[in-house]
């Protein structure tokens, strides 16, 4: 193992970590209106989306990914369409109170972590990124696939870390965010931010 080379992938990574994107919203709207049980599903359905896109790069789909302009296409346009699909029902039917039961406190935490999951699946953006970003952090003699696929795990591992630190400096807002009229404008905002990623991953280029 290449440890110099290992510490120039952690702070590479930790600074993409940390720039402001969807993942990003979702985590901190769920952190500040719904709570720390939302938050943290939200980054776990985040993680396990990654997850997936780091396994399937290991073995070699990420490259097809990339080389197929209509695969990559299809994928583009289904995450565009679920990012708008998102922001449009939080545009146009913002909460007005948190108000819930347990069992619809719940539904939220089932919620939170399918968006956060689909909205990393349906990125074609993410295979790509560890397509071109992971082999270049691989050392001489190290095997390609585990390697890559270890460096996708590390990259998940500092995303999860950030996003703990996220959620517990946010979390103590929670009581005047979750006032109705800051209700609205966050849900209003997080749909903003949605509709802008989707139109953005849409017209975005094939690699």
């Amino acid at each position: 193992m290449d440890n110099h080379l290992l510490l120039a992938f952690i702070s590479a990574a930790f600074l993409l970590t940390v720039t402001p994107g969807v993942d990003t919203a979702i985590v901190l709207r769920a952190a500040t209106v719904d709570g720390r049980r939302q938050a943290l599903m939200a980054s776990l359905g985040i993680a396990l989306g990654c997850l997936i896109w780091g396994a399937a790069v290991s073995l070699g789909l990420g490259a097809l990914l990339r080389a197929s302009e209509m695969a990559y296409t299809l994928v583009k346009f289904a995450g565009a369409l679920y990012l708008v699909w998102l922001g449009a029902r939080l545009l146009l039917k913002p909460r007005a109170t948190l108000e819930s039961t347990a069992g619809e406190a719940y539904s939220r935490s089932g919620d939170a972590f399918w968006r956060g999951f689909l909205t990393n699946l349906l990125n074609p953006k993410v295979g790509v990124f560890y397509v071109t970003f992971l082999p270049q952090f691989v050392p001489a003699g190290a095997g390609v696939a585990s390697y890559s696929f270890f460096l996708a795990c590390l990259h998940i591992a500092l995303t999860l870390a950030w996003f703990a630190v996220l959620i517990a400096a946010t979390v103590s807002l929670g009581r005047f965010l979750r006032q109705p009229s800051a209700v609205k404008v966050l849900d209003r905002l997080t749909g903003g931010i949605f509709v802008a990623f989707g139109i953005r991953l849409a017209a975005s280029p094939a690699p």
